[in-house]
């Protein structure tokens, strides 16, 4: 089932350079970016963003990290997108993540482990909604 899901490429992971590396990992595992882009989150935003974890105690620093710098955004298509990019992205602890994924390859701890995903399909539209008007999402 062709899929889509949100993919961000955290605030660490793109001031060390690794766009394009995380890129073609994902391109490489099936997946195709049908819309991408550069920006910032400003504080509200991001604490509007991850409003879902507003009662765990990571929420303030989290907001704080996500705004700290430039963040990649992609909206990724293919076959059960969403499964597929979780697998490529590996558990959320670097320490914990499957050899060859992106965050024990490139994530430094928990918080700094270069790329977030959606969940699953709700959490998907929500979050692509977030960033992307329909107009910007081109698929072949």
């Amino acid at each position: 089932m062709v899929e889509r899901t949100l993919s961000i490429i955290k605030p660490d992971a793109v001031a060390r350079g690794l766009l394009g590396d995380i890129l073609k990992k994902f391109q490489s595992g099936g997946l195709k970016v049908v819309a991408t882009k550069l920006t910032r989150l400003t504080p509200e935003r991001a604490r509007e963003f991850y409003a879902v974890h507003k009662e765990r105690p990571f929420f303030g620093g989290l907001c704080e990290y996500m705004s700290s710098g430039p963040i990649l955004v992609s909206v990724l298509e293919g076959d059960n997108a969403i499964t597929k990019h979780r697998e490529i992205m590996g558990a959320t602890d670097p320490a914990k993540a499957a050899p060859g994924t992106i965050r024990r390859e490139w994530g430094k701890d928990v918080e700094k482990n270069a790329v977030h995903g959606s969940d699953g399909p709700e959490t998907a539209a929500a979050e692509i909604k977030f960033f992307f008007k329909p107009d910007e999402i081109h698929s072949s």
